[in-house]
């Protein structure tokens, strides 16, 4: 057997993420991970486009990660497994799968810039999931940096207990190292080594009561958490460090405290001790509570703990398609899985044949034979398999809740230049929404063009670009529009008959639904009694009414957020069919959305603009301009955050505005926030410009 197919001991496995805003620094510390364990023998930099994890095209070009890349590398006798994420919102859906599926991530944080919107969508993300943190600040060899000042906005943002376990010696051009508060020990970093040696030192004079108090501080948290580790503190027996170790695993892992380290990844300074704390504090998959699911032949909860003894089960997060072959990346969380074996996708019904297991190195690829649980690995070559699907083995069903993902709020028209590149235009964008559930396709009926819709701008340019270097596509694109939505506001009953008659076997459907508003959701309930439809029909009359909320009566906008209730209906002996039935319920759904109220739905934003003072009274009346509601104003040094919501159509070509207005100063970033109803007064704006007049 290969080594790297042996099972390796599951208490010496990490499965975590590095997560951030955008610039904080993510790949560059990855860099440096993969450089600093072996794993790779030249340090790659995202400014020269040489990062190994950033291995896409555009990722070079644009010195930003796009795609969230896997790897792995060694530590002190430990395996971890990485997954860097993009820290731009338009690719927020990478850090969401990845983290539904890993343990424990690293948060990076900017000692200039301190905590981010992203930076905040992120810790929301980790919190959804429970997963156990720790803290890098990055950056301290850079103008600005404010070590103190980024613990204080994580403490305030993020209602948060920081445990700050390292204190930088010097900032921006005088950072040499950190003082280790637990060891009470300051660290250099050796600059000829690109950091791979330190030495350790005494604590330099001006930081010694400093360290004092923050050591102080820290027994003081984990004595609140321990009544052993209290009467010790206060009757001044020594801890041991292994003690203090093993008090703040178990807190960080309970998610109590979040503990703070602090460096340069670019300067090559503090990573190592990333890593320790990575092993000392991140759990193993041993440590994460079992996975529940559903027995989809029982419809009970049932577990699956992190044992090679037990049923495969694994979810799948993340689809890649590529010149060699269709991946599906999965967690493993119980169980093997050899090469050969057959497993059920359960959420698709269907059986997936393991051809072949890949363990991944960004895009290189090294074939394994077996996997086994507490694992990230990629199949090869299943065909019905998609990102949130779970696969187990046959005589084991059970089914994992899936990643959920946000809605696409901009779009875009799409079509092919020649004849001959519409069959490629078709397969690239299969190929497209297979990787990423928040991308969408969808034809105009109105217009017949394709349109493609995505988190913003950024996302549809990159998946555009995609499609013309991968898969050899010339194609065109409108300006981009707006996502709207419709959704209903009051209950509505209607009926939907479709009778047929041509002489043979007729048609005949007959169904009464009625339709609900709903928060965040669509659902489907039969609530008819005693067979008045049968049930082979019932699927196809739920299909008739998804087909027409493609397109809702206000503008031919998807309709979402309600629930639909089939209440009764009749069928013919004969002529009745699954055809029939979808056309009346397709039908039922139209009458009785016309008769609940219908709305138009508008994404709105949320918006930080960071502006010089000078400039800030002309920025807050061109947003309020825009529609857009002052939330804050703060301070960050020079310069006043405005923390703002605003709707997206307003927005398009802002970068070029704020430019004017602050010459060139000022910058900002968005993120969609919610749905919110169009006013009367902008609907009849919006639908006389659809309508061309």
């Amino acid at each position: 057997m290969d080594k790297s197919d042996a099972i390796f001991p599951l208490n010496r496995i990490r499965n975590i993420g590095i997560v951030a805003h955008i610039d904080a620094g993510k790949t560059t510390l990855t860099e440096r991970i993969l450089y600093y364990t072996g794993r790779v023998h030249r340090i790659g930099e995202v400014d020269e486009g040489s990062a190994t994890m950033d291995w896409m095209d555009q990722e070079k070009e644009r010195g930003i990660t796009i795609t969230s890349a896997a790897t792995y590398c060694m530590w002190k006798g430990y395996k971890i497994n990485i997954i860097d994420t993009p820290g731009h919102v338009d690719f927020t859906v990478e850090v969401e799968r990845s983290l539904r599926v890993l343990d424990g991530g690293v948060i990076i944080f900017s000692a200039v810039e301190g905590v981010e919107p992203q930076s905040e969508t992120v810790w929301r993300q980790g919190d959804k999931y429970g997963v156990p943190r720790i803290t890098f600040i990055n950056k301290m060899d850079r103008v600005g940096a404010d070590f103190f000042r980024t613990v204080e906005m994580m403490e305030k943002k993020f209602s948060i207990i920081p445990l700050i376990l390292q204190l930088p010696i010097g900032t921006e051009n005088e950072f040499r190292g950190i003082v280790d508060i637990m060891k009470m020990k300051g660290y250099i970093w050796d600059t000829e080594t690109l950091g791979a040696t330190y030495k350790e030192i005494e604590i330099p004079d001006e930081l010694k009561q400093t360290s004092l108090k923050y050591r102080e501080k820290m027994l003081e948290i984990i004595s609140e958490h321990n009544e052993g580790v209290a009467e010790k503190f206060v009757t001044d027996v020594e801890i041991s460090e292994e003690e203090i170790k093993d008090n703040i695993r178990d807190l960080t892992l309970k998610n109590v405290i979040t503990p703070v380290y602090c460096g340069s990844a670019f300067k090559n300074k503090g990573v190592q001790k990333v890593l320790d704390a990575i092993i000392d504090y991140l759990p193993s998959p041993l440590e994460v509570p079992p996975v529940k699911g559903t027995n989809p032949d029982t419809d009970k909860e049932e577990e699956r703990s992190a044992d090679v003894g037990e049923p495969f089960s694994a979810l799948v997060f993340k689809i890649v398609s590529d010149p060699h072959g269709r991946l599906s990346f999965a967690r493993i969380y119980s169980g093997t899985v050899s090469t050969g074996k057959t497993l059920l996708n359960v959420s698709a019904g269907k059986r997936e044949r393991v051809s072949r297991i890949i363990q991944m190195h960004a895009n290189k690829r090294a074939e394994i034979k077996e996997a086994h649980a507490g694992e990230i690995a990629a199949f090869v070559g299943f065909r019905s398999t998609k990102t949130g699907d779970t696969l187990t083995d046959q005589k084991h069903p059970l089914l994992f809740e899936p990643p959920t993902f946000p809605e696409p709020v901009i779009s875009i028209s799409i079509e092919s230049k020649t004849r001959e590149d519409q069959s490629k235009l078709a397969y690239a964008l299969e190929r497209m929404l297979d990787e990423d559930p928040t991308f969408r396709v969808r034809q105009d009926k109105e217009t017949g063009q394709t349109l493609i819709s995505g988190m913003g701008e950024l996302h549809l340019e990159i998946i555009v670009e995609r499609m013309r270097r991968e898969y050899g596509v010339k194609v065109k694109t409108g300006y981009p529009r707006v996502a709207y939505r419709e959704t209903i506001t009051d209950i509505a009953e209607s009926e939907g008959r479709f009778v047929k008659q041509s002489g043979g076997k007729g048609m005949f459907g007959d169904v009464k639904l009625r339709i609900e508003p709903s928060k965040n959701r669509f659902e489907f309930i039969d609530k008819t009694k005693g067979g008045v439809i049968p049930v082979e029909f019932i699927p196809a009359v739920q299909e008739g009414v998804e087909e027409a909320m493609e397109t809702g009566i206000l503008a031919g906008y998807p309709v979402i957020n309600l629930d639909v209730y089939l209440i009764d209906g009749s069928y013919h002996p004969v002529d009745s069919s699954a055809l029939a039935f979808k056309i009346a319920g397709s039908i039922a759904f139209k009458n009785a959305y016309q008769k609940a109220n219908p709305v138009l739905l508008e994404p709105v934003m949320r918006i930080e603009v960071l502006v010089p003072l000078e400039h800030l009274g002309n920025v807050i009346e061109d947003l309020r301009m825009r529609r857009a509601k002052i939330q804050s104003i703060e301070q960050n040094k020079e310069e006043q955050i405005i923390l703002a919501i605003g709707p997206l159509s307003e927005f398009f070509g802002y970068t070029t505005r704020l430019r004017s207005l602050t010459k060139g100063r000022g910058v900002y970033s968005m993120m969609f926030d919610h749905y919110e109803h169009l006013t009367p007064e902008y609907l009849d704006k919006l639908l006389k410009k659809l309508r061309g007049y």
